[in-house]
């Protein structure tokens, strides 16, 4: 799911960029292609899998 959000992202950086749309300070291509390598990161690093290692099951 993460690596969906990071996609994206990174459509709407490619999409500013290609246009050369004058975005605020906070939403620059550069700025959303950091933004959606952080949700590819979390992806690969496994959060928001919904996998829990932690926890032991007990067979009755």
């Amino acid at each position: 799911m993460l690596a969906a959000v990071g996609a994206v992202i990174f459509f709407i950086a490619w999409l500013i960029n290609v246009t050369n749309t004058h975005t605020d300070a906070a939403f620059t291509p550069w700025s959303l292609m950091v933004a959606g390598l952080f949700f590819c990161a979390l992806h690969l690093a496994g959060v928001g899998t919904g996998w829990s290692y932690g926890r032991a099951r007990r067979r009755r």
